[in-house]
């Protein structure tokens, strides 16, 4: 069993998902994408913050599930950062999650969701859209300048803290199953 939240009412189910890991493997997976707690309520309104999430997931490591973030959306220009990269890994890190996925630092926009996404950056980070327009035009694929140095970033801190890091090596374990029954199947013969 997997699943992937942005919120902590998933704890109300702890005692349930620690009987499921018991008999096979129960992942839990959350998005964090920005340390700076104000930043996060103003890009991630209605979820609960990056910090409760970091703390949700060493609530689920402590009590042997394991867990997987996912690493998006970075924004350019707004949480590209390496300040912004360091802390997110801190508490990965700290959390003990089994791995981190990364498809790049950057963000994806369809024609609808663009619409929508600088109408916020219009509201919240005035001028930033006319950026975005300039450099990215109406490419689906919005990679930040940093990406190089903050993939660098990524890769050598999570080496360095064992944490997964390789997006098919993660997919591979998520699709795993795991029987932590003991039982065999019966043969006929």
């Amino acid at each position: 069993l997997t699943m992937i939240t942005k919120s902590d009412l998933v704890l109300r189910d702890l005692d349930l998902l620690r009987r499921i890991n018991e008999k096979t493997k129960c992942v839990v997976q959350m998005t964090l994408t920005t340390y700076d707690e104000g930043l996060c309520k103003m890009i991630e309104p209605n979820v609960c913050t990056t910090r409760r999430r970091a703390e949700v997931l060493r609530i689920f490591k402590e009590n042997g599930i394991p867990t997987v973030v996912w690493l998006c959306p970075i924004l350019p220009y707004i949480n590209d950062t390496e300040e912004n990269l360091r802390g997110l890994l801190g508490y990965c890190i700290e959390a003990g999650v089994s791995g981190i996925i990364c498809f790049g630092f950057g963000v994806t926009l369809r024609d609808g969701d663009r619409k929508y996404f600088y109408q916020k950056l219009d509201e919240h980070f005035p001028g930033l859209k006319e950026k975005y327009i300039k450099k990215y035009g109406s490419a689906y694929e919005v990679r930040s300048d940093n990406n190089d140095a903050l993939t660098r970033i990524f890769r050598e801190e999570c080496r360095t803290h064992g944490i997964l890091c390789d997006n098919t090596e993660i997919f591979n374990y998520l699709h795993s199953f795991e029987d932590k029954t003991g039982l065999d199947q019966i043969s006929l013969f």
